[in-house]
Parts: C-alpha cells; structure tokens; sequence
C-alpha cells in the first residue's frame, strides 16, 4: 500500500473507531504471515507487556499462520500505532 492510500486508510480507520467504539476497549487484530518462527515472534514481541491474548494458527498446508491478538487498548490512535508496527514485519497481512 502506498504511503497516500495508506494514511488515508489510517484516517478511515480512527474515524470509525471513535464512532463505533467506547474507549478504553478490546480490540481483536488478526494477522496472517507466512509460517516462519521469526516473523511471529515478531508479531508476539510488538505486543509484549500489553496484556495481549496471542493465538496462533497454522494453515492446512503448514505454509501460513494465522496470528489473532486480543488487546485492551486505550483510544483509536493507539491501535493505529500497533497496525502500523506489524506492517513492519515482512510479508504480513492484516485482516
């Protein structure tokens, strides 16, 4: 995604959340990456000392994991931080 569509997204994406959503709340990311051991911990380590509920599921085939992250966060920019944070590592996908 490009840097223009991408902070128009984040934009969408606060917008709704302070719509829709009464903060502080929980808040489920689901994340797709290839089954690789260090691109989830990567994923796990972007939400250590958060409180996060981490479960992790591998695909039929073994090629991917889905990755669901269940976190108590305090306001719609705080979940942006994280996402933004997880586009980092290489080859995921949000959901």
């Amino acid at each position: 995604m490009d840097q223009k569509k991408s902070e128009a997204f984040y934009i969408r994406l606060r917008e709704q959340l302070q719509e829709t959503t009464k903060w502080p709340s929980d808040y489920l990311y689901k994340f797709i990456v290839l089954s690789e051991p260090e691109k989830i911990a990567q994923i796990h380590k972007i939400f250590d000392n958060t409180g996060a509920v981490i479960e992790s599921k591998l695909s039929k085939k073994g090629k991917y994991t889905s990755v669901s992250v269940t976190v108590n966060l305090n306001s719609p920019e705080e979940v942006i931080v994280k996402y933004k944070e997880v586009s980092q590592v290489e080859g995921v996908i949000s959901l």
